[in-house]
């Protein structure tokens, strides 16, 4: 293993070396909620499993087995335990951010892929067989990729049957198994409950009221959540007709909603941000989902938690970046900041390329003309949202008249939507990073800080630095430090493996400084490729 990887890996855990046993239980007798997702304890004597943070009477040690995954406990027949739920817990920020085989293939299982094209479609897309995987899943997590997917599909199944009135038929195909019987074994012997004596138990506790036609459910997260940064930084990007901010049902409150390109249809999610009262402590955000199609459930909850970065570990992060007097006083009057990623990182890409050598409000004009041309229309408009932004390949095929911006950037944008739709250059949750930003540093006009800027939010790369970024050297001027280019790459080698965070808490330390225009204050600087061809 590398000295980076080394780094990264060591990064998201709370002590330093691999945590053994014993600190898992420390965990467990103080019910820290920090590891739940990082790791579940099983209980011989009641043959259940939980998360750490579970209230129940701690276990005698002797009696507790330790699981990475829940998939690898209820492989082992455990039952979930009903008090805690360990199936609704954040994911562990390891599969979060690893960029290896098993972190990729966890990010794939994830946004539904074993689902939609079998544990074949999962090892094409990684580019290892079938038994290779299976092995190196098995070896690492206790578990294959059935079982990964199968125990996904059983905490969807209580999902809908505890937040809808679905029959339980609907709600079996919905949650993606392949026959009733197999959705009722599956609930039996993970829940140790029939179906629809799970559906009984209610989760208790104010909820969300679900729109009409959806659904209303919990986003968990650990540790700290900085909710007002989150918001910020997506309305100022927001994309009219595709999302919007307004402010929420509660005072103090705002929602962020936005519509979904999804496998099987559209969506749209509501997500709240955090009030006043629910800090610090809450550990969810409340959210709500309308699907032309209930099969796309799984993945457009795991693309929600990757937009709100909701599996990170703040502790880790925090811990590293407040270490340094540069952010010292930043990360404690504003804890949990995260790393926004994205829904669709093709819509992500294109976004990028629109935002070369203009200002963040010119580049979100320029999307919202090219939704309204190329977006699908929703079938009903929902408040401010009415459109699907346009897929790779009808932007490579759009009218060069209905790109306003400079020849060479048309170039760009076309060549790399072309790329995209072909499948030339890949940026789904398990592409091989390093990969991808050469595939994408090939392509004409795409230069580091695009690629950097990508890499940073469709492949949720926790250690990205941009060192020539306006908003990044205004910032490190704000706080004290030299801003030009060569001093502010010297300067980001301190916070690895989080530069991806300090980035963001440098972008926020820039909105504080009085410039000539903020909107310039995240502008990327001319891509190197851009200004040669211009």
């Amino acid at each position: 293993m590398s000295d980076s990887r080394q780094s990264m890996l060591s990064g998201w855990r709370r002590l330093e070396g691999v945590i053994d046993d014993e600190t898992r239980y420390r965990a467990v007798d103080s019910r820290d909620a920090r590891f739940d997702g990082v790791f579940f304890t099983a209980v011989r004597t009641t043959g259940i499993y939980c998360r750490p943070s579970c209230p129940a009477v701690t276990p005698k040690r002797v009696n507790c087995t330790f699981y990475p995954t829940a998939a690898a406990a209820q492989g082992a027949g455990y039952r979930a335990c009903r008090r805690c739920r360990p199936d609704s817990v954040p994911g562990s920020p390891e599969w979060n951010h690893r960029a290896d085989l098993v972190g990729r293939a966890m990010r794939l299982i994830g946004d539904g892929v074993v689902d939609r094209e079998g544990v074949a479609g999962l090892a094409t897309r990684l580019g290892y067989s079938s038994r290779q995987l299976q092995r190196q899943l098995t070896a690492e997590l206790g578990a294959g990729p059935l079982a990964l997917a199968r125990a996904q599909r059983a905490q969807t199944a209580r999902l809908l049957l505890q937040t809808t009135e679905l029959p339980v038929t609907e709600v079996a195909f919905a949650a993606g198994f392949a026959s009733v019987r197999q959705f009722n074994d599956t609930v039996r012997e993970v829940y140790d409950r029939t179906p629809s004596g799970l559906r009984t138990e209610r989760t208790a506790g104010r909820r969300p009221a679900a729109p009409a036609g959806g659904l209303s459910l919990r986003l968990a997260y650990r540790g700290a959540l900085d909710s007002d940064h989150l918001l910020d930084f997506l309305a100022l990007r927001a994309v009219p007709g595709v999302e919007e901010v307004i402010p929420g049902t509660r005072p103090g409150v705002r929602t962020y909603r936005r519509t979904l390109a999804l496998p099987y249809g559209h969506g749209i999610a509501e997500v709240d941000g955090l009030g006043v009262a629910d800090r610090p402590t809450r550990g969810w955000l409340d959210c709500r989902l309308v699907l032309a199609d209930l099969r796309d459930l799984t993945t457009a909850v795991h693309r929600l938690r990757a937009l709100f970065d909701l599996d990170a570990d703040p502790d880790a992060v925090d811990g590293r970046l407040g270490a340094d007097p540069v952010f010292a006083a930043q990360v404690l009057a504003r804890p949990g900041l995260r790393s926004p990623g994205h829904v669709d990182p093709h819509e992500l890409a294109v976004r990028a390329v629109l935002g070369q050598q203009v200002t963040v409000a010119a580049a979100r004009t320029l999307a919202g003309r090219l939704a309204a041309t190329y977006g699908a229309a929703l079938p009903e408009p929902s408040g401010g949202l009415r459109l699907l932004f346009p897929t790779a390949a009808a932007l490579a095929a759009a009218d060069p008249a209905d790109l306003a911006m400079p020849a060479a950037r048309k170039r760009a944008l076309t060549g790399l939507c072309a790329a995209l739709a072909e499948g030339a250059v890949r940026l789904d949750p398990g592409v091989d990073r390093e990969e991808a930003a050469a595939e994408l540093l090939a392509l004409p006009g795409i230069g580091p800080w695009t690629v950097g800027y990508l890499r940073m939010r469709a492949l949720a790369d926790p250690d990205v630095f941009l060192p020539g970024d306006i908003g990044v050297r205004d910032g490190l001027r704000r706080l004290g430090l030299p801003g030009d280019a060569k001093a502010a790459a010297a300067a980001g080698t301190a916070w690895a493996p989080w530069r991806s965070y300090a980035v963001h808490r440098l972008w926020t330390a820039a909105a504080a400084t009085p410039v000539t225009s903020q909107a310039s204050l995240v502008t990327p600087p001319v891509d190197t490729r851009v200004q040669e061809t211009a």
